[in-house]
């Protein structure tokens, strides 16, 4: 048998064996509902920063992301901005949950935004959010995880057998241990991640042949391309403006990536810390002393790192080593080509998976010399899949539990029965991904896409939860209604639905940015008419809760001024239209002689906003204490309201 594939069904074994040990351990640690779901609100301080971080950053980072620097250059390069404006999510609303959970006793977000709007709607509308997120998101990550061992079992392993019997496995240690399972196996995890990504940054640069040959072959390529933007850029190194007025069916020209494109993108992917499974992981901490380092130094300055050093190698890097059949035919000074005899000896965009086989490509480059780093790679790979699938397995089952099952049909269920039916939930999650993912390929990735986008349409119900009481009940409800059709119109499952007037992401604004436009804007203008001053007053026992126990010391809210305007202008010229100064501020594109740090302009813009971003979240979480621990210790008025009838008709 070929060495490679030895060693990666070795280190498969060791992988999964400590998988199912915690999934076991966890099953007889989870005593009550509450330690099914939430770990039982312990989670220590560093179990939740690398679990936390493992689940923001999925599958897509480490196989996808680096293919799409490939297609599209640094204009995409933009989106590993994510790893700033993920948690940023969470310093707006994760310790505030936290608060709340803590202090009436809620184990999902159902169940807190139900008391708090006294509404069934928004209990089931939140648990539909949390479906239709999870099941195409998991469905992407499971197709991926077959679709590589069948690659790097030469087809030994077919994709639909794999992506099963890898499901198993996760199926297990999660359905078992529920939320702390998950948790203590993403800390491993979030290692393999992360590791993985530098490792084979690493590989695809010492095989370009270092920084300097990196950079001119990267003038080389800017110099070929023929797809240019607006101003007569390269799309590689540089946005295509603004925004742009694309009619139905056309396309931007230049590349998609415009200044407001990748803003609301950035909003799409913002939509993993406030989807509801985020949720339910601010609820499993014993204190909020993990938000802060997870959100500034784990996420942000050290995932932030890690994408734009390490997969901009990966991704840029692939021209230079025979990926690209047109470069390597114009520029064969630039090129050692050692992805040409890869698998297939085809162009990158040819291959099967177009870009998504860049990185079993670049992990196949060591099969001769290192076979045992390949199947390591590769476990790497498969870890960084299952991470945020697992979570979403165990929370959308708690959530299908507790507010469906429980609330509706079981209000005595004991804590036996919790667990069993979050088991069966879990079965339900994972089924219908699989069933996705084996019979929707061709709309998966669209799936997939819309996934996180529906996510961020939980934000103004949290805003309203953790910050603006003045939003109603009716507001809330129609907007996340509102937001939810107006993604799902504006994404190419749209016109397949029939919707042609306009294509997909009009006037280069992605979904989320549609969505959140609808969303926001009809909560505020419908909570306006409104008002009831015995629903406010309801609403104000948690604000004022909140405001005794999350206020800014009188010395600090001079600063308040200070961090709104940190965070626009980051948002503005880091990741909105203010970026397009970036293309030209440290070179012009067109020549590479003037690039001030020896790289293009757009590539140096990222790496000052990425630091600047990180200086942001340290300001936020730590300086305005948006992610500290309170002051003040909480006093717990309900361990569990889910199983305390009295506290459910207080609230």
């Amino acid at each position: 048998m070929d060495p490679k594939i030895i060693w990666l069904f070795v280190f498969v074994a060791l992988y999964w064996g400590y998988c199912i040990f915690w999934g076991i351990k966890g099953a007889m640690s989870a005593k009550t509902a509450s330690d099914y779901f939430i770990a039982g609100r312990k989670l220590s301080l560093w179990v939740f920063v690398l679990a936390a971080t493992a689940t923001s950053f999925s599958g897509w980072t480490f196989m996808g992301h680096p293919g799409l620097i490939y297609r599209d250059g640094f204009q995409y390069a933009y989106a590993s901005f994510y790893a700033i404006t993920i948690p940023f999510t969470g310093v707006m609303f994760l310790k505030r949950q936290w608060m709340l959970g803590k202090r009436f006793g809620f184990v999902t977000p159902g169940e807190m935004l139900s008391h708090y709007f006294k509404s069934d709607a928004i209990r089931v509308l939140v648990v539909l959010v949390a479906l239709v997120f999870s099941v195409p998101y998991l469905g992407v990550q499971l197709r991926a995880s077959g679709f590589l061992f069948n690659v790097l079992t030469d087809g030994a392993l077919g994709v639909e057998a794999g992506m099963w019997l890898l499901s198993a496995v996760v199926f297990i240690y999660v359905a078992s241990g529920g939320l702390r399972a998950v948790a203590y196996v993403d800390t491993v995890q979030c290692v393999l991640l992360a590791g993985g990504i530098v490792a084979i940054g690493i590989i695809a640069i010492s095989y370009v042949g270092g920084w300097t040959q990196l950079n001119a072959g990267i003038a080389a390529l800017a110099a070929a391309d023929t797809k240019l933007t607006p101003d007569g850029y390269s799309h590689y190194i540089a946005i295509p403006g603004v925004i742009q007025f694309v009619s139905a069916g056309g396309a931007a020209q230049g590349g998609a990536w415009t200044g407001i494109m990748v803003l609301t993108y950035m909003f799409a992917l913002m939509g993993i810390h406030s989807a509801p499974a985020f949720t339910m992981w601010a609820f499993s901490n014993t204190n909020p002393k993990p938000f802060a380092p997870q959100q500034v130094w784990a996420s942000s300055f050290g995932i932030g790192f890690i994408l734009f050093v390490f997969t901009a190698f990966q991704g840029l890097g692939a021209h230079l080593l025979g990926a690209d059949t047109a470069f390597l035919a114009a520029h064969p000074e630039h090129v050692n080509n050692v992805l040409g005899s890869g698998l297939g000896g085809k162009d990158l965009m040819e291959s099967a998976g177009k870009q998504g086989m860049l990185v079993p490509q670049l992990i196949y480059l060591m099969a001769d010399a290192a076979p045992w780093l390949v199947g390591l790679l590769s476990v790497c790979a498969l870890a960084a899949m299952q991470s945020t699938g697992a979570a979403y397995m165990s929370t959308a089952g708690g959530m299908l539990t507790r507010d469906l099952l429980k609330h509706f049909i079981m209000p005595n269920a004991s804590h036996t029965q919790q667990k069993l039916f979050g088991r069966v939930g879990v079965l339900i999650i994972v089924l219908a991904a699989l069933v996705v993912a084996t019979t929707a390929t061709d709309a998966l990735v669209l799936l997939g896409g819309l996934a996180v986008a529906y996510g961020f349409q939980m934000w103004p119900a949290l805003i309203a939860i953790c910050w603006w009481p003045w939003l109603t009940r009716q507001g809330v409800t129609i907007g996340l209604t509102a937001g939810l059709i107006a993604v799902t119109l504006t994404e190419s499952i749209g016109q397949q639905l029939g919707v042609t007037a306009w294509g997909r992401w009009p006037l280069t604004i992605h979904s989320a940015g549609w969505g959140i436009l609808f969303n926001l804007g009809l909560a505020v203008l419908i909570s306006s008419v409104t008002q009831n001053q015995g629903d406010l007053d309801h609403r104000m026992k948690f604000h004022n809760f909140l405001r005794e126990h999350a206020s800014l010391s009188p010395e600090k809210r001079g600063l308040v001024p200070m961090a709104w305007i940190i965070t626009l202008v980051w948002f503005f010229f880091g990741i909105g239209p203010g970026a397009v100064i970036g293309n030209t501020i440290f070179g012009s594109p067109l020549d590479a002689s003037t690039w001030t740090f020896g790289m293009p302009s757009i590539w140096a813009w990222q790496i000052l906003w990425w630091a600047l971003g990180v200086f942001m979240m340290w300001f936020l979480a730590y300086k305005m204490e948006m992610s500290t621990v309170p002051d003040r210790e909480i006093e717990v008025l309900y361990e569990d309201i889910g199983d305390t009838h009295e506290a459910t008709e207080e609230l």
